[in-house]
């Protein structure tokens, strides 16, 4: 592992000279240096698996996602005199002595877990990079952990997938909704039953709202019903006012006209109408829905989001490489937290929060 510095810049100019124009190219302050070069990064699968077998790349690659600018800071007290512990791979907090101590997990998805970061990263690559989800069985075959490891394991980077939505969307935006759940001709007979109707006379499907900027972002939500009271406040918090807006003629947009230059489509007549029409929202909803039958084959509608999330950020990040991906989700596991109690819905304030 490279050095720590933390010296006085005169002393540390003459004990390490610094050279070119790199960013960890300071000695003002605790500076981790690594000497992994981002040229010998993995840009596939099979040289991810190889390169983070070592434990020093696992770490090395993380503190360069976490701390960009090389200054390593404490999760606890956020003072930034840190000492590191090469052969633990752990830092030391000065300041907030003697509980000081952590290692790269503390504060991102990977805290309290005992699963090496080797697994951990595989895991994120795959399912950054498969287009069309990974299992939890998949996963437990190919690192080898439990099938419920692996299950919590996936929750947790879907957590660091989630993207923040930053601004509105605008320009070209369709607007659409869909249900996600079996078919009722398959359902046991004593599960028709007991399911409920929804106000739409959908037997046990969750209604699921979608937003895309044409050519760019996409945004998916799960949403109560798909009435007026539900549809439209969503569409003016993520659209921005006197955008294009184009919808099929669901009756749930209807009266938006004097905010939007809204298009409709009606599906029972054709598809497409010049700009107007709904069809790159189709395209996601088939990549969705191929993952949800074909990879997942049952999703609870507590975790549904979660699986929006996935999808949503591969869709979003679809033009860019599989390393650049998993670059991008790796530099999303910090402040994010995911517990087995709120995973499982057994901490209630969590679950209702994340409904």
């Amino acid at each position: 592992m490279g050095p720590l510095l933390d010296l006085p810049r005169e002393i540390a100019q003459q004990e390490y000279p610094l050279e070119g124009n790199n960013i960890l190219d300071s000695a003002d302050c605790l500076v981790y240096s690594s000497p992994i070069m981002r040229d010998n990064e993995p840009t596939s699968l099979q040289e991810a698996i190889v390169y983070f077998a070592n434990p020093d790349n696992c770490h090395a690659y993380l503190v360069d996602r976490r701390w960009p600018d090389g200054i390593v800071t404490c999760p606890y007290c956020g003072s930034d005199n840190v000492s590191f512990q090469p052969k633990r791979r752990l830092f030391q907090c000065k300041e907030c002595r003697p509980k000081g101590q952590f290692s790269i997990k503390v504060g991102t998805i990977f805290e309290d877990s005992a699963i090496g970061l080797d697994k951990w990263l595989c895991a994120m690559w795959m399912l950054a990079n498969c287009k069309n989800g990974v299992s939890s069985w998949e996963i437990h075959r190919s690192i080898k952990v439990t099938q419920k490891s692996a299950w919590f394991m996936l929750q947790r980077l879907r957590l660091a997938l989630q993207d923040e939505s930053g601004g509105q969307l605008s320009g070209h935006v369709e607007v659409d909704e869909t249900y996600i759940g079996g078919k009722a001709r398959n359902m046991h007979k004593n599960r028709k039953q007991r399911a409920k109707l929804s106000p739409t006379g959908m037997v046990g499907k969750v209604a699921v709202m979608g937003l895309l900027q044409r050519h760019g972002n996409v945004r998916t939500m799960v949403v109560p019903a798909t009435t007026r009271a539900e549809l439209q406040p969503r569409v003016r918090r993520h659209v921005e006012e006197g955008s294009s807006l184009y919808t099929d003629s669901h009756p749930g947009y209807d009266e938006m006209e004097s905010e939007y230059v809204r298009g409709v489509i009606n599906h029972a007549e054709r598809y497409v109408d010049g700009l107007v029409h709904t069809n790159g929202l189709e395209n996601y909803w088939s990549l969705l829905k191929r993952g949800l039958k074909g990879t997942y084959i049952s999703v609870e509608p507590f975790h549904l989001f979660r699986y929006l999330d996935e999808q949503s950020f591969r869709f979003n990040n679809r033009k860019t490489t599989d390393a650049n991906r998993f670059d991008l989700a790796v530099s999303q596991i910090v402040g994010k937290r995911l517990t087995y109690a709120e995973v499982t819905g057994k901490d209630k304030d969590a679950r209702k929060k994340s409904c």
